[in-house]
């Protein structure tokens, strides 16, 4: 080996334990993503080893504990069974800072602590952790018919960094943009034109780090799922939220109507049941030959004057088709005063 071979490969190697200080002081990051997601990132950012490079992802609590190696000629295998076909990285991962890795399908079972390492072939540094936590359960929201506005509750943490990026988006139907905040004025989005003017935000969500969405006047059109995705300081945080808009059968003022309908149609039908006597001109009654008696409905108000003219005997008589008398009855009438 010649001298300046010598002094290249002295120089990478103090470079490689300068990166070894540096990323000894990196924080664990922390993905939270939902079951059923096509994919979840798991970010690492650092430069790969120019010689013999490798990047190991790796699970700890798991034997065999490799979830994804990768060097110059490729992946490795020998991974974990659980992860096979379900991890990836970029092609050119080697040769960028980006050495992040995508797992496919995320289940319940993959919460963890996830170690991204590189190695030359001599040494090995560990360059960060990431907590995966993969969650199974969404919040469940209704909102009803009429209603002024319906808040999508998530908080989190207070006192979140400046550079904090909050989104609400919606992707159940086609990816739509609810909100997004950010103190970078260089990177805004608008939201979409069914949501523009009817979502907002606390004005102080980094300090109490309550990261709920107030959408005002909701329709049939809101129901949907709704995601608040959070990036800040390398952390990835998600939440959930499925939104229901109920329609109410009929208005409050209509139902009150309906009662008082069917209350008085049931008075004026069962008054009109017990005075049918009163509004009928003819009777039509069929009795059995063989009876003893009969009897015939006959009910009158007459209203007469105070004299007493009237005051007389009144006879009334039933006969048979035939002419024959059947009954005949005598009521003497007195005539006290006008009803």
């Amino acid at each position: 080996m010649s001298r300046t071979e010598a002094d290249q490969h002295i120089k990478m190697f103090m470079v490689f334990l300068i990166l070894v200080r540096v990323s000894q002081h990196a924080l664990a990051a922390v993905v939270e993503e939902y079951e059923g997601a096509e994919s979840v990132l798991l970010p690492c950012q650092e430069l790969a080893p120019e010689v013999n490079p490798m990047v190991m992802w790796t699970r700890n609590d798991l034997d065999p504990k490799f979830v994804h190696r990768r060097d110059e000629n490729g992946d490795i295998t020998g991974q974990n069974p659980r992860y096979h076909g379900r991890t990836s990285m970029k092609p050119d991962a080697l040769d960028s800072e980006n050495l992040s890795l995508t797992l496919k399908e995320p289940q319940q079972s993959d919460s963890g602590v996830y170690t991204c390492s590189i190695s030359d072939g001599r040494d090995e540094l560990k360059v960060t952790d990431v907590y995966l936590q993969v969650k199974v359960h969404q919040v469940q929201v209704k909102s009803m018919e009429g209603v002024e506005s319906v808040v999508l509750p998530y908080k989190t943490k207070a006192g979140l960094p400046e550079d904090t990026t909050v989104e609400w988006t919606r992707s159940d139907l086609n990816f739509m943009t609810v909100l997004f905040f950010t103190n970078n004025s260089e990177h805004t989005k608008k939201p979409d034109g069914l949501y523009r003017g009817r979502t907002t935000m606390n004005k102080d969500l980094l300090k109490t780090g309550d990261l709920s969405l107030t959408l005002k006047y909701p329709t049939n059109r809101d129901s949907g799922t709704y995601t608040c995705i959070v990036h800040m300081a390398g952390d990835i945080l998600r939440e959930k939220i499925q939104l229901t808009h109920v329609r109410e059968s009929l208005p409050t003022w209509a139902k009150v109507l309906i009662i008082l309908l069917v209350v008085v149609l049931g008075v004026s039908g069962g008054l009109l049941f017990y005075f049918r006597h009163y509004f009928k001109s003819d009777y039509y009654m069929e009795v059995d030959s063989h009876v003893d008696s009969v009897l015939l409905p006959c009910k009158t108000i007459v209203c007469l004057p105070k004299k007493g003219e009237d005051n007389n005997i009144y006879t009334c008589t039933a006969y048979s088709s035939g002419g024959r008398i059947l009954m005949k009855k005598r009521v003497t009438l007195n005539v006290k005063g006008q009803c």
